[in-house]
């Protein structure tokens, strides 16, 4: 198993739909000046995160149980920036759409500017054979209330290609977040 480089990460996107919308360099400079790079890197691609946002808050008292979420736990808000309270978290999804081969598995790392924030991001890896909208989940470690920017990067993929195939993939176990277009909650 070796990591991805840029000429491969640009080939893939480009002859096989891999990365959707695409950035083949590192963008570093926005429209209104400096913003967090996203693009293709050496060997990874940092993705971007979109202007939807689902921001968690406790006004009902729930208990977050993962087997049985309760989605009136979110307020939605469509914006360029997300102000996450202090010690809780948001979801969101990247502006790309991916679509894995069957031989690739990517891991998700958060950015450090974020990291250097208290800002913490993870997201599960992508399967082989996965297809749709990544689910980014934001934790705000501080006590302050944290931003986001959306459109811009907050997370580093790394591509993974194994010397053969896997004998089941995500796609064929019918997996439950195949798919996914916007902000997924947990699926039981």
């Amino acid at each position: 198993m070796s990591i991805k480089s840029d000429k491969w990460i640009r080939r893939m996107a480009s002859e096989h739909g891999m990365i959707s919308p695409f950035e083949a360099r590192q963008v570093r400079q926005g429209v209104n000046g400096k913003i967090v790079s996203h693009g293709t890197s050496s060997y990874g691609y940092d993705i971007r995160c979109s202007n939807e946002f689902k921001i968690f808050t406790n006004i009902n008292s729930a208990v977050v149980d993962p087997k049985n979420f309760a989605p009136e736990s979110f307020v939605d808000v469509t914006s360029d920036v997300c102000i996450i309270p202090p010690n809780s978290f948001a979801l969101a999804r990247s502006v790309e759409y991916f679509r894995i081969p069957r031989n690739v598995l990517v891991i998700c790392l958060g950015k450090s500017t974020y990291a250097r924030c208290g800002i913490i991001v993870n997201v599960t890896p992508l399967e082989p054979e996965w297809e749709g909208h990544i689910t980014l989940e934001f934790s705000n470690t501080t006590p302050l209330p944290a931003k986001i920017y959306a459109n811009e990067g907050v997370a580093q993929l790394l591509f993974l290609q194994s010397d053969e195939e896997c004998e089941t993939s995500y796609k064929d176990r019918g997996g439950k977040y195949q798919g996914q277009k916007g902000v997924t909650l947990p699926i039981t």
